[in-house]
């Protein structure tokens, strides 16, 4: 695929700013923007660090507003060319910085923009030291017939990720240091640094307010107007063939040679590659290689007592930590198709670290706070987990050693834990839930109001229970243990699951046992207990379920969370909290849903090439929203717009896991 865009989307405003950009350090930190350079998103920035890897995100680099002054001939007479622009709250948008933008392109997950004026070319790309809260930003004069001066203004802030800042929150302290400037935005704010070999730099202090956020204001928030300090004047001459490199960072001491830290971003990227490639029969496609490459974007280190150089995985950028259901949905794609299962076995361990009452936690606060455990499922996506990477290793060991924990699981299930958690003795169900609490992947919740209760028993959650119970019988043979239990316990679930099925409806039941009796919702959930390893449906039951998914769920992005013919279908996603997450599982479509999809349809139909077909429009997705990447949400009603966050794990997961389980040869596995 090539990511590559033209004037005929750069030099359009409204196009440009639509696609957003991402480049990672593999600790929780990013920075992230517009292709046009505006800022829409409190998200945005050039330096997001994590303070406290891999939350405590900060931003500390706002933007540059760079000035091009190039005659051709000679740079004091030259004419002035503005590259930025900014969108006030009163609705100015100057200067016409993107006139000047020819094309935007990634070279693998470096955004590249090339700015053409007169006859000269400057390119300009960004990218980030991988384990460091380090972003460099380089410029190249790749044509011109004399020298270009490149003026760029800094402005920088200090503040927490998620909000917004005025004037008058900060006390910046702006110094002169070896190679450039020392800035500490506030009493005790960590200080960072603005940094070149090649540059001159100049403090300043002057603060310009009111950047408007039009996509803050879409997403309802309150605070969509933002101040940021103009905090240093950077100045460089540079002759055709010339490049300068500015680096920001946490760390005095980071490295300043922009072509080596390039390299070293190149070289990591060009094993990402040559890794996956062994995953796959046939050479992968352009898309799916750029895929590879986004799927270590959410690759993060988070250590604990136990392991310094523990592992996890952001659920989705900008906004989301590292979240337990999404780590273990995500990865098997994310690290095993990748071909990366040391990454997937460290994951795996230090969840382990967290289990608690026989649940694995939910999420891991923003800064650092003891974890939340409220889900009932991202402790059964762990058994999946573990089974993917037992089947794609043939190791051992770790089941070895996460054996116990895995039995203390169950233990804890059968007899009950947090949150009315237990298993039912009349059908061997597992019935989860009580008021006020969302414990399934459908979680919205605004205040006190829980959107998509599923309290009872659902089905998804039953199919990975049965799944569990039959991962741990295998594991328990495989290690010479007792798996009697086990398997007593899921044949009396098998029994159990057959309550599931609508026949008049000819699908599953969403949610049994309700508080207002058996939910028979048409929602996408119940694809699960036919794409998990062990199936409790007949075929005939299977292809039913697939055919009305297909018929009423299906979109080119994803499937709907929610029946169009429901009453309570939402077709939008927008506006403030309460009407975004009345709509966040009330019909609006989900990226990641294609992979279980995908793989009913293959297990009911037997077609690779038909169930492959279902990815291509989310493959084209990746020249749109997150470029090089696989948004969060949809619209569930057409043109399908995407929302939410830019770059999801379990969206890039689900699609390069489905794309490997659709390759010919795996058909008679």
């Amino acid at each position: 695929m090539n990511l590559k865009f033209g004037r005929e989307v750069c030099s359009h405003l409204e196009v440009a700013r639509s696609r957003e950009w991402l480049v990672t350090n593999g600790i929780g930190g990013f920075a992230s923007g517009t292709v046009a350079g505006m800022l829409t998103r409190r998200y945005h920035g050039l330096l997001l660090a994590a303070l406290k890897p891999p939350v405590g995100r900060t931003l500390l680099l706002v933007k540059l507003d760079e000035t091009a002054e190039y005659d051709g001939i000679y740079p004091e007479s030259g004419r002035v060319f503005p590259l930025y622009v900014n969108h006030w709250a009163n609705d100015a948008v100057e200067p016409p910085g993107w006139q000047y933008l020819n094309s935007f392109q990634m070279e693998g997950t470096t955004p590249v923009w090339t700015y053409g004026f007169a006859n000269a070319l400057l390119e300009k790309r960004i990218w980030m030291e991988q384990g460091a809260n380090t972003t460099y930003v380089q410029y190249r004069l790749a044509r011109a017939t004399g020298p270009l001066r490149l003026e760029a203004k800094a402005f920088a802030n200090y503040r927490d990720y998620h909000s917004t800042s005025i004037s008058d929150d900060l006390e910046p302290d702006i110094e002169p240091v070896t190679h450039g400037l020392r800035l500490q935005m506030d009493e005790g704010a960590v200080p960072f640094y603005l940094l070149s070999k090649q540059a001159e730099m100049e403090p300043r202090s002057q603060w310009h307010e009111d950047y408007y956020l039009a996509i803050e204001e879409y997403r309802g928030q309150n605070d969509i107007e933002e101040d940021h300090l103009y905090a240093a004047r950077i100045q460089v001459t540079l002759r055709p063939g010339e490049s300068f490199t500015l680096v920001a960072s946490t760390n005095a001491e980071a490295d300043l040679d922009g072509d080596a830290a390039l390299a070293r971003r190149q070289a990591h990227e060009a094993e990402l590659l040559d890794r996956a490639n062994r995953q796959f029969s046939i050479p992968a496609p352009a898309a799916i290689r750029q895929l590879t490459l986004a799927a270590d974007q959410f690759v993060v280190q988070r250590p604990s007592p136990n392991d310094p150089h523990g592992r996890s995985l952001i659920a989705g950028y900008h906004w989301f930590s590292d979240w337990g259901r999404d780590t273990m949905i995500a990865l098997p794609g994310l690290t095993l198709v990748t071909g990366r299962p040391e990454i997937a076995a460290s994951v795996l361990r230090t969840y382990a670290q967290f289990i608690d009452m026989g649940m694995l936690p939910n999420r891991f606060p923003d800064q650092g706070e003891r974890p939340e455990y409220n889900t009932v499922d991202a402790t059964l996506w762990y058994f999946q987990a573990i089974r993917a990477y037992h089947a794609a290793t043939g190791d051992l060991s770790l089941v070895r050693d996460l054996f116990p924990v895995l039995q203390d699981v169950i233990k804890w299930h059968t007899r009950g834990t947090r949150h009315r958690i237990y298993m039912d003795e009349k059908d061997g169900l597992l019935f989860a839930g009580e008021e006020g609490v969302q414990l399934t992947w459908m979680d919205a919740k605004v205040d006190d109001w829980v959107v998509t209760p599923r309290v009872g028993k659902p089905v998804e959650i039953n199919a990975l229970w049965y799944n569990a119970l039959r991962t741990l019988a295998e594991f328990a043979q495989l290690l010479g243990e007792d798996a009697t239990a086990y398997e007593a316990l899921a044949d009396k679930t098998a029994l159990g699951f057959r309550r599931f099925w609508y026949a008049k409806m000819g699908y599953c039941y969403d949610v049994l046992d309700g508080p207002d009796g058996h939910d028979g919702s048409l929602r996408p959930n119940q694809l699960f207990a036919i794409s998990l390893p062990h199936s409790l449906l007949s075929h005939e039951q299977q292809r039913s379920i697939v055919d009305a998914c297909a018929r009423h769920l299906l979109t080119p992005h994803g499937l709907r969370s929610l029946s169009p013919d429901d009453a309570l279908y939402k077709g939008r996603y927008g506006g403030d909290r309460y009407k975004r997450d009345g709509a966040y599982h009330q019909g609006t479509v989900w990226g990641w849903l294609i992979g279980p999809f995908v793989c009913a349809h293959l297990r009911v139909y037997g077609n690779l090439a038909e169930a492959r077909t279902y990815l291509t429009p989310l493959l084209y997705h990746l020249a749109d929203h997150g470029v090089g990447s696989i948004s969060e949400i949809f619209d569930g009603d057409p043109p399908f717009t995407p929302r939410g966050c830019i770059a999801q794990a379990w969206s890039v997961a689900e699609v390069l896991r489905a794309w490997q389980e659709t390759e010919s040869e795996r058909l008679g596995d």
